[in-house]
């Protein structure tokens, strides 16, 4: 889905009005289906929040970091740049948005994610945040 059809497209959560704790649920249980491992669970997962709220980032941001562990780098980076685009508020998507660009040799694109990252954790807290840190030091 293109950040396009996020903007424009209509949710089926505009049926079914899913409260925004119910829609962090599923969140949850996609990430702690990530962590385990069952990466095919999770993309059903995140792929049914996007189906439920085009605007929601965190299906987004999870499709885009099994995307990314896939090495699907394309996918990695639309999804991850659609999480950005709805909440650029979030270090770890800045950090696996940084590390897409990375492996995509876009090394100066990737710095300033990377940077993003470390901004939006100034007490060094998040893991993707500290993960991006490790980063930027290898490469300078």
């Amino acid at each position: 889905m293109s950040q396009q059809d996020a903007n424009t497209q209509i949710s089926l959560n505009d049926v079914f009005g899913l409260s925004s704790a119910q829609l962090d649920s599923i969140a949850i249980l996609g990430s702690n289906l990530y962590e385990q491992g069952r990466t095919r669970d999770a993309v059903t997962v995140f792929e049914g929040l996007v189906a439920l709220d085009a605007k929601n980032y965190y299906g987004y941001a999870g499709l885009g970091a099994v995307a990314l562990f896939e090495e699907k780098l394309d996918e990695a980076l639309d999804y991850l740049q659609t999480a950005v685009r709805l909440n650029p508020e979030d270090p770890t998507v800045h950090a696996n948005l940084g590390e897409t660009l990375l492996r995509k040799a876009q090394f100066n694109e990737a710095a300033i994610e990377f940077e993003k990252a470390l901004k939006l954790d100034p007490d060094d807290r998040d893991p993707g945040a500290n993960r991006a840190r490790g980063i930027l030091q290898g490469m300078q």
